[in-house]
């Protein structure tokens, strides 16, 4: 028990170091590979059927991430920073309270995760929750979902994780996620072990 009580304690002793600023345009460089560890290479699979000529795909992410209206754009991003070093990134924002309709020309690959999203109206939801490989088990992902509940909606804070992410689950179980709805995924070329798309919802209040 005082072992554990020991490591509870160092552990928010580390969270208390992690500061969270907005990102800038000038972060893009940081986040795309952060983004891309999040969506378990789903957005760098996209961004290489979006690069123009003499581009790079995580050129094209960058880009993106710099623009102002991406939905994942650094103005809805968040930077973890363990002693001044960039460790790990928040995307988040809330979710209409009424589902939309998905558009008839939709990326398929996109569909099941639209779909889910439809499921979570009224939540503040969770993008992308990402921390840097070196900066790992050290208290950044769980002081970033934590921060991301200023964005909590009346039916509470919503994610999506793929069914083969079992550590990142856990985190979001440990945090009062709890598991809503799945999709099967579309892969279309994309590897990844996982079968389903996973809707975790934390109720409000």
């Amino acid at each position: 028990m005082l072992s554990m009580m020991l490591e509870t304690g160092e552990a928010a002793k580390m969270e208390a170091r992690v500061l969270i600023r907005p990102a800038t345009p000038a972060d893009a460089e940081v986040m795309a590979p952060l983004v891309n560890q999040a969506g378990e290479g789903l957005p760098l699979y996209f961004w290489t059927k979006l690069v123009g000529p003499g581009h790079t795909p995580l050129d094209h992410g960058i880009a993106r991430i710099r623009s102002e209206d991406a939905g994942i754009s650094y103005r809805n991003g968040w930077i973890a920073e363990l002693d001044g070093v960039a460790a790990g990134c928040l995307v988040a924002y809330r979710q209409p309270d009424t589902s939309e309709p998905i558009a008839p020309d939709e990326v398929p690959i996109f569909v099941p995760l639209a779909e889910l999203e439809n499921v979570a109206t009224g939540t503040g939801y969770i993008f992308i929750v990402s921390t840097a490989p070196e900066f790992q088990g050290r208290g950044v992902g769980a002081r970033l979902l934590a921060f991301a509940e200023r964005y909590s909606g009346p039916n509470g804070m919503s994610l999506i994780v793929s069914s083969a992410n079992s550590g990142a689950r856990r985190l979001y179980e440990r945090s009062g996620y709890r598991e809503v709805q799945r999709r099967m995924m579309v892969k279309e070329g994309w590897k990844n072990p996982g079968t389903e798309w996973v809707l975790m919802i934390k109720p409000s209040g």
